[in-house]
């Protein structure tokens, strides 16, 4: 279980789906990931990502039969436990984080 559980309930303020999220005055359209999407770039299983979902952990939606998974809110819930942001860190996007701020340098 974990212990830090986040709830995407409806009571909590969230980003408005038709607007995206506001950065510096800009609109960003939010980044809709599928299961299979999310398990790469996170590193894990695709029932891993199952799993948060049937718990709600993040935030998803549903466009015909398949799940679309919220970006952020997929981050958000790969650092909740040490287990996961270490798989993040080693097999998905945080692989990668070292050599982009080479590049920027």
């Amino acid at each position: 279980m974990i212990q830090n559980q986040i709830n995407f309930s409806n009571d909590q303020k969230t980003p408005d789906k038709d607007t995206g999220h506001a950065l510096n005055n800009e609109i960003l359209k939010p980044i809709w990931l599928s299961v299979s999407e999310a398990a790469k770039l996170g590193g894990v299983q695709a029932k891993t990502i199952r799993r948060a979902i049937q718990y709600n952990y993040v935030k998803y939606k549903i466009v015909g039969n398949r799940y679309l998974i919220d970006f952020p809110s997929l981050i958000i819930y790969l650092h909740t436990k040490t287990k996961l942001k270490n798989k993040l860190n080693q097999f998905g996007l945080g692989q990668y984080v070292d050599k982009w701020k080479q590049d920027l340098e």
